[in-house]
């Protein structure tokens, strides 16, 4: 099987969580899948000193950053087939909600970019199961609405998960959530995790429910 993993950035307080990332590359790779690196060609809403955790004055790209994870190979999103893919994962990380899509900044009013949008929509339409780790549940709910998802068990993020329209199952740290109708898995991760062993097992976990839920015939 092959998936794909739609990254928002590098590094956590301004893209992609780097360890749910690298898990998640790692978890598909382990069960003997493959595995295309996307992200968007668009500006990062701004840069942050992952040592201070000021902002810093300088501009970025996301597809340029998040290339420092995939090693250099990577497509701008705007190139992903649904068709030739058995899923689409995305990790966590600040960037699903800076860059991904606006809810760090303006809540439950959030909104989506529109080629990240219609990829989440295209895989959906084609029955395709779609993995979310820590806060990128949060984007799902926004653009499919009624599924079931998990974010661990923080209330206000869930209530707004709820008021999006979605179903909230509070998890433990390597819980994870399997919406089988709507073939959405997710997962908490640094939601709750604090060891990356633990966001390692719950990526294999998600990577192993996508891989039951492409093999079910729709």
């Amino acid at each position: 099987m092959k998936f794909a993993v739609l990254l928002s950035g590098c590094g956590v307080y301004d893209g992609s969580e780097i360890h749910e990332a690298v898990m998640t590359l790692l978890a598909i790779d382990k069960n003997n899948c493959e595995y295309e690196i996307f992200a968007p060609n668009i500006s990062q809403y701004h840069v942050i000193n992952h040592l201070t955790g000021e902002a810093m004055q300088e501009k970025r790209n996301v597809l340029v950053e998040a290339a420092r994870i995939a090693r250099g190979k990577i497509k701008p999103v705007v190139e992903y087939k649904a068709l030739d893919f058995d899923g689409l994962i995305l990790p966590g990380g600040f960037g699903v909600v800076k860059n991904l899509c606006t809810y760090a900044i303006d809540g439950i009013n959030m909104k989506v970019d529109k080629v990240v949008e219609k990829a989440v929509i295209e895989t959906h339409a084609a029955h395709k199961p779609i993995g979310a780790l820590c806060i990128a549940p949060v984007l799902i709910a926004k653009i499919l609405g009624d599924v079931e998802i998990t974010i661990g068990t923080d209330p206000e993020t869930a209530s707004t998960i709820r008021s999006l329209g979605a179903r909230h199952r509070n998890t433990s740290a390597t819980e994870i959530a399997v919406d089988y109708k709507n073939k959405i898995v997710s997962a908490p991760c640094y939601m709750i995790c604090t060891r990356i062993s633990e966001i390692a097992e719950s990526a294999d976990k998600v990577v192993k429910a996508m891989i039951e839920l492409a093999e079910a015939k729709s």
